[in-house]
């Protein structure tokens, strides 16, 4: 099968298209240039890409034509502007790549005879803020307060809208939580800060530790995409589908920070909370019902929540010792492709 990764040189688009091609996938990507600093240089993934074009999805002129080349038979959007703290500052940017972004993919693989389905990807940001502790499941109300969780909500309203409106091929929409994992560089996000802190020993300061978040590791994270797709290719399905951890990996910002430095062995990094009277908005309980994605595609959480932390700080020590990051992507999805649901 010929898969077509939008925003590949990003973290998440990485992961999937390494993880593609060890299936035995053919795997081409449509994205802006990587970061210096990104998993996708460090892996040494590029040359391994049916085509690897490098274009704005905003361009739908160029977007078309690229498709129109590719003749891809499964399309995967994960192409956005994906940072909160960005979309304060750039919202026009935000909603054009995210929102225009997405119509203008839509529009390019209708017209493509190629492709059998598309699997759109948003986020978990996308629930209106009910301000309610319980899990969100797909029929709850959308919305979106911030630049960038109302853009996402907006692509996915898109989505459902083609969907029942536009003859096209089979499409559904993935919603996740709080992915993490090896590799990501990414600013503004827990992980990769906490990572900083403590190759530098210095202390790491948390402004909103409390806050309760679907923490889930990449491989599993996309391990219910690629289950959705089968779903697509194979059989009518549902038009959106919740990926989010079993209640007991719903931890706190400082349960993961934490964790990380106990996994890492190390007593120099110290963590520090401040409030900060320039901190953005945020949700201090966001967690996703993923039921219906647990019973009806038969995905469930490979790994729980220690693990993930686990494997998340043994990718990132063995990194910084010298391991190269293209093994240890492999390796690890070779030990996550075989283990057993049923241990």
């Amino acid at each position: 099968m010929h898969y077509l990764v939008t925003g590949h040189t990003g973290f998440k688009g990485t992961w999937l298209s390494a993880m593609l091609l060890a299936k035995g996938h053919k795997v081409s990507g449509i994205s802006l240039d990587p970061e210096p600093k990104s998993l996708f240089n460090y892996a040494n993934i590029k040359n391994k890409f049916e085509y690897d074009f490098r274009i704005d999805i905003r361009d739908s002129n160029l977007l078309s034509l690229a498709v129109q080349e590719i003749k891809p038979e499964v399309v995967i959007h994960l192409a956005a502007q994906p940072l909160v703290r960005r979309s304060y500052a750039e919202p026009v940017l935000t909603f054009e790549t995210n929102f225009g972004g997405t119509l203008n993919l839509l529009s390019a693989i209708t017209l493509a005879n190629s492709v059998k389905a598309c699997l759109v990807i948003t986020t978990d940001k996308v629930y209106r803020d009910t301000n309610l502790k319980t899990a969100y499941v797909e029929t709850d109300p959308l919305g979106g307060s911030d630049p960038y969780s109302a853009s996402k909500s907006a692509a996915d309203i898109l989505t459902q809208s083609w969907i029942k409106s536009v003859s096209s091929p089979p499409m559904a929409v993935a919603r996740a939580g709080n992915v993490i994992g090896g590799g990501d560089w990414s600013i503004d996000r827990l992980v990769p800060d906490s990572v900083g802190a403590i190759l530098s020993g210095k202390d790491l300061v948390l402004r909103n530790p409390n806050a309760i978040r679907p923490w889930q590791h990449v491989l599993d994270c996309l391990n219910g995409y690629l289950l959705l797709v089968d779903s697509l290719l194979t059989r009518k399905t549902d038009p959106t589908w919740n990926f989010g951890p079993l209640a007991d990996s719903n931890r706190t910002v400082k349960d993961v920070v934490e964790c990380l430095i106990k996994n890492w062995e190390t007593t120099d990094t110290k963590v520090k909370i401040e409030s900060d009277k320039n901190q953005l908005k945020e949700s201090d309980f966001l967690l996703l019902d993923s039921t219906k994605s647990r019973e009806r595609l038969g995905w469930h959480d490979k790994l729980d929540f220690e693990e993930t932390i686990r494997w998340t700080s043994e990718w990132y020590k063995a990194q910084s010792e010298g391991e190269s990051a293209e093994a240890l992507v492999l390796n690890q999805i070779n030990k996550f492709l075989t283990i057993d649901l049923d241990r």
